[in-house]
């Protein structure tokens, strides 16, 4: 079929040229259509990192704005004192602690008591023999015994001489001088029976009794020995001590005397001890400071009925401190500049305001503070060096507690 016969049918037939050309507004088309999704899918990525950017920065920004933050913990001061106790060394004594030593010499004849014994008062610790004091004695009553006599002959002279004076045989000077002979025979009379009351006495002190009830702690002799009188505590026989109540002195420092009171309950523990506790009380107070270390001496009386505790034992006495006026922080509050002792308090605007403060007592993790700070100021804990006055800051959360 002729083009000419398509032609009055209506119908168009494709030339070579045509379909080329077709082919090529095809791939056009196919063209467009990925440059078109190629740029859509451009566009979104862009957007999309924009976004992303946009939002990284506003994170950064809000991290930084975070990170820029400065936050502390602050606490409250609290009244000086209320809880705090002064641990203090110290010593048990005995309440009456004597060393028992003789008042004749001699040599020991026996004893009836060792260390560790309880005694009452009066009760026998030992024997003294004394020959010297029994031979004085005996030359003693024996001196007396010749004086009696004296004075028997003085006194019936006197009486014969006053007979013969009343006829006027004798002179008054003579009868006067009997008279004095019998005063002066009285007199040695009155000597020699204090003299035999005198070595008497110290026979009696050949026997070693207790001057009060307790505990032997020590035994410095043994049978045989020779004893001298009073030769003090460096040659006492025994040394006595009464366990119940016991009594223990300490040195309160100068700054806490002015809170030690009479009757003031006191706790005394033991490191060997453990887990127990003794309650005893403030028995007296020096009420003077000692000028070589600025101390107060404080007796303490501690009730001992069980006999747990024994003397000369090394104890921990705590003293608990009454509450004062002044305020106390914690010691990590504290910040050591050239302008001295300062706190960092953080005002109702969080700006921080550096306060120069007067240090008081140091109760160990906690300070007294005499001045520089006020009840209801917040006190920043560990600030750091760079921590400077007008410091904006931003208060740490409180830590949740772990179940």
């Amino acid at each position: 079929m002729t083009e000419q016969r398509h032609a009055a049918l209506g119908i168009h037939m494709e030339t070579p040229d045509d379909a080329e050309l077709l082919k090529r507004r095809a791939i056009l088309r196919r063209g467009k259509l990925v440059a078109l999704v190629v740029l859509v899918l451009l566009a979104l990525g862009a957007g999309r990192t924009i976004a992303s950017r946009m939002a990284n920065a506003r994170t950064l920004e809000a991290g930084t704005e975070e990170r820029a933050k400065v936050y502390v913990k602050t606490t409250l001061p609290k009244a000086g004192g209320a809880g705090q106790q002064l641990a203090l060394p110290g010593t048990l004594q005995g309440f009456v602690q004597s060393p028992i030593a003789a008042r004749a010499s001699g040599y020991l004849k026996r004893w009836t008591k060792d260390i560790g014994s309880r005694v009452e008062k009066g009760e026998l610790l030992a024997e003294i023999e004394t020959p010297e004091i029994d031979q004085q004695l005996t030359q003693a009553i024996a001196a007396r015994e010749q004086t009696a006599s004296s004075l028997a002959l003085a006194r019936s002279t006197v009486e014969r001489w006053e007979g013969l004076r009343k006829k006027d045989v004798v002179s008054q000077q003579d009868l006067d001088e009997r008279r004095s002979g019998l005063a002066q025979a009285q007199a040695n009379l009155a000597a020699a029976e204090a003299n035999v009351q005198r070595l008497r006495q110290l026979e009696g002190f050949k026997r070693v009794l207790a001057p009060f009830a307790g505990v032997i702690t020590r035994r410095n002799v043994d049978v045989g020995d020779l004893i001298d009188a009073g030769g003090g505590s460096a040659r006492a026989l025994f040394m006595l001590s009464q366990t119940d109540p016991l009594r223990v002195y300490i040195n309160v420092p100068q700054s806490y005397s002015q809170l030690v009171k009479t009757g003031q309950a006191v706790v005394v523990t033991q490191a060997e001890l453990r887990g127990q506790t003794f309650k005893g009380e403030v028995a007296r107070t020096a009420a003077a400071i000692d000028t070589a270390t600025r101390t107060m001496q404080v007796e303490v009386t501690l009730p001992n009925r069980d006999g747990t505790l024994m003397p000369g034992a090394y104890v921990q006495v705590a003293l608990p401190l009454a509450a004062s006026k002044t305020l106390v922080v914690p010691t990590n509050a504290l910040l050591f500049r050239g302008e001295g002792a300062r706190v960092a308090i953080v005002d109702a605007a969080g700006k921080v305001r550096l306060r120069t403060v007067s240090i008081g007592r140091n109760f160990g993790e906690s300070i007294e503070l005499l001045e520089g700070i006020g009840a209801n100021d917040r006190i920043v804990l560990n600030p750091s060096d760079s921590l400077a006055d007008g410091d904006v800051v931003a208060l740490a959360p409180a830590a949740k507690e772990v179940p």
